[in-house]
């Protein structure tokens, strides 16, 4: 069989970049998905293998059944909302392998029917970048839980605690969780979600941190892109020409 195709949707090409080296570095064949793409998405499925849904802007609130909150801070980007929850939605009624990734996991929750913290704010601080002595961002860090037996446990070689990068002002705790999802992850500092899976999916996994910045991560949540290749091989099938 050839490399399992991956589809990545991201924002920027700035973004894209190591989500497209670090699958390639894991034998599969990047597909990228970006906002401004006039897709399809059946015959875009057609096409992959497996997904990948990256970070970015805030998903509109009225996705989740709710206005936007003025004192929120919230920054929109509805085109990729129209490409990319559709596109979601549609990768998991396939049974498709999927890993995602920070506003990609709120993306997983909101298409199972849960909701978002519009504003992490003072009640969760600790979760976005900070800002240097000369205003530049620079990545947060905190510990959080992996819980054992879990699927991401399994993946990256063990439960327990780590330290992780955070990008993020939005999130969710159990009140915005989705039914549908398992929590396997939480940060304990003030135990809002960190990874969720689905235990109706074979392999769908989501993770509020960044594994993709290899830097900022323990090289072993490599794992989790190495295994999104794997299971997406296993379900791989033949193409439409």
């Amino acid at each position: 069989m050839s490399k399992p195709i991956i589809g990545i949707t991201e924002s920027e090409p700035q973004y894209m970049a190591p989500f497209i080296d670090i699958i390639e570095k894991s034998n599969g064949k990047p597909f990228p998905i970006y906002p401004e793409d006039k897709i399809d998405i059946e015959s875009t499925l057609e096409k992959l293998d497996g997904l990948l849904i990256g970070g970015g802007p805030d998903i509109h609130p009225s996705e989740y059944g709710e206005l936007v909150d003025v004192n929120a801070n919230v920054s929109t980007q509805v085109e990729r909302d129209a490409v990319e929850l559709p596109l979601l939605k549609a990768g998991m009624s396939s049974d498709m392998p999927i890993l995602c990734v920070c506003r990609g996991m709120q993306a997983l929750n909101i298409v199972l029917g849960g909701k978002l913290i519009q504003d992490l704010g003072d009640k969760y601080p600790g979760h976005g970048y900070s800002l240097n002595d000369t205003g530049n961002k620079t990545t947060s860090k905190h510990r959080i839980f992996i819980a054992p037996g879990t699927k991401l446990a399994s993946v990256v070689g063990s439960g327990g605690i780590v330290r992780v990068n955070s990008w993020h002002h939005q999130g969710l705790s159990s009140a915005q969780q989705s039914k549908h999802l398992l929590a396997s992850a939480y940060s304990l500092d003030d135990g809002l979600i960190e990874a969720v899976e689905s235990p109706n999916h074979s392999w769908v996994i989501g993770v509020q941190f960044h594994p993709e910045l290899r830097g900022e991560m323990p090289p072993h949540f490599d794992r989790l892109f190495e295994a999104l290749v794997f299971n997406s091989g296993l379900k791989q099938r033949p193409k439409k020409s």
